[in-house]
């Protein structure tokens, strides 16, 4: 996103971009702020901008090899999963170090947060607990926020609360705690 902006491009043009590229420029790729420094100076002597992008997107490869896959062996047949993979360059570039096609899945943006759901839900199984998720028809639920004056005291405080399925959910608002504990409905 930042050297999209540097670039005062839009981040989703920075694939198609780089595919358009026929000479990439080298960009160093060691970290973020010589890379931009190389780009800056790339762009005042003159290289064209898809050489350019392209030359980025190399260079995050090179950045992975040296830092996540350091000592470790990488073979074909290669998934390529997060918000990253949308960018056809990158994807390009690994398809051209590794020689071989990257495949990218649907919704590879998801897979992470999907991988990380699946290791705590084992976790927590485990562990005899019990999950507090209400589904994914919540967004269809409706609920309903109410108040009332409580008249228990001489500070007369109004108590909002919200409900839904008859059940009480939340109420706040009181000095004194007497109706912000409710049970929790199940």
């Amino acid at each position: 996103d930042h050297q999209a902006e540097r670039l005062n491009m839009r981040v989703e043009d920075f694939g198609p971009r780089a595919l358009k590229s026929s000479n990439p420029t080298r960009i160093a790729g060691r970290c973020t702020v010589f890379a931009e420094s190389d780009m800056v100076h790339k762009q005042q002597m003159g290289y064209p901008l898809n050489d350019i992008v392209y030359g980025l997107c190399q260079a995050m490869v090179r950045n992975y090899l040296n830092n996540v896959a350091l000592n470790k062996e990488v073979q074909p047949k290669m998934t390529f999963q997060g918000g990253v993979a949308f960018n056809k360059g990158i994807v390009r570039a690994f398809e051209e170090t590794f020689n071989t096609e990257i495949y990218v899945p649907l919704h590879n943006e998801l897979m992470g947060a999907i991988g990380a759901a699946i290791l705590v839900q084992s976790k927590m199984r485990g562990n005899g607990y019990k999950t507090k998720f209400k589904g994914f028809g919540i967004a269809q639920t409706e609920f309903k926020v109410s108040s009332f004056v409580c008249e228990g005291c001489p500070n007369l405080c109004e108590i909002s609360q919200i409900s839904a399925d008859g059940k009480t959910l939340s109420r706040w608002g009181g000095r004194c705690g007497k109706w912000e504990r409710v049970e929790v409905a199940k």
